[in-house]
């Protein structure tokens, strides 16, 4: 791999981690378009998820520490009365990060050789870009409020309730298909159970970051990967690249979730849908 390929691939990484509309099915379409084999490129592609971990965590820093910091001081106060779990309101969300996690790890546990089965496939990209673009033209609609019915007011604590993580987490454990955007799914997810914009972007932001982290951490200790061809320059630029774009892409969706339509990404989705089944 070049080290204007490793810039370009962690360009595109970066970009579309955030954006709704797929990086591992864009990271996929790169690599066909310049011809870098899959196989030789495992340790990359864990770098460039790396960096774009990295980029979440410099732009939540203030919420992540405020969130870990209100979890311990709040243990000694952590009990169960009547049945129900009393805590404060660091730790139950936390506490609902870790449902939404449930699935992604079932699927990884379980599942992980038939979900690798699915990457280098080009048509699996077009037909998962087609199924992204439909649950965001949906999320938008079923978002959308109405002049009939005033919306209903999410009366949850922190905007969020276990049933609405855990569903948004089944939408991230069925977006690990490349081409079926993860930050897409999970968004779309939570805007049809009716959660705020402003809090499923923030959540699924967060969600993401322990299960990527142990992903890594996995196949590291696991020696997963190898003789690596890609020389130290392609690894460091395509690390910064993804960094550093990352941390544009991850501020622009955050404002475009609260503001903007989806259904524009889901056009774009389309586009890319469709020219993959003509030209691939």
């Amino acid at each position: 791999m070049e080290w204007f390929e490793a810039v370009l691939l962690g360009l595109v990484q970066g970009l579309t981690e955030f954006l709704p509309v797929s990086s591992s099915g864009h990271l996929e379409i790169g690599k066909v378009l310049l011809g870098v084999e899959t196989s030789d490129d495992l340790l990359f592609t864990t770098m460039v998820h790396a960096a774009t971990v990295l980029s979440t965590i410099v732009v939540f820093r203030k919420q992540i520490w405020d969130l870990l910091k209100g979890f311990f001081t709040g243990l000694k106060d952590i009990k169960v009365e009547n049945g129900t779990l009393v805590c404060n309101d660091q730790t139950d969300y936390l506490l609902k990060m870790v449902v939404s996690m449930i699935p992604i790890f079932i699927v990884g546990v379980f599942f992980k050789d038939a979900v690798e089965s699915l990457f280098g496939s080009i048509m699996v990209v077009g037909f998962a870009l087609v199924l992204t673009a439909c649950l965001l033209f949906f999320s938008d609609m079923a978002s959308k409020p109405r002049k009939s019915a005033p919306a209903k007011e999410n009366t949850y604590r922190n905007g969020i309730s276990y049933w609405q993580a855990l569903t948004v987490g089944l939408g991230q454990a069925f977006a690990v298909i490349p081409g079926l955007s993860r930050s897409g799914t999970t968004i779309s997810t939570g805007l049809i159970c009716g959660v705020k914009r402003e809090v499923i972007a923030q959540f699924s932001f967060l969600m993401v970051l322990v299960p990527i982290l142990g992903e890594t951490f996995l196949e590291i200790v696991g020696g997963e990967f190898g003789a690596s061809s890609v020389g130290a320059l392609p690894l460091v630029l395509g690390f910064l690249s993804a960094f550093l774009s990352g941390l544009f892409a991850c501020k622009v969706m955050i404002a475009l979730v609260k503001k903007a339509r989806l259904s524009w990404f889901a056009l774009y989705c389309l586009i890319a849908a469709a020219c993959i089944f003509i030209f691939a």
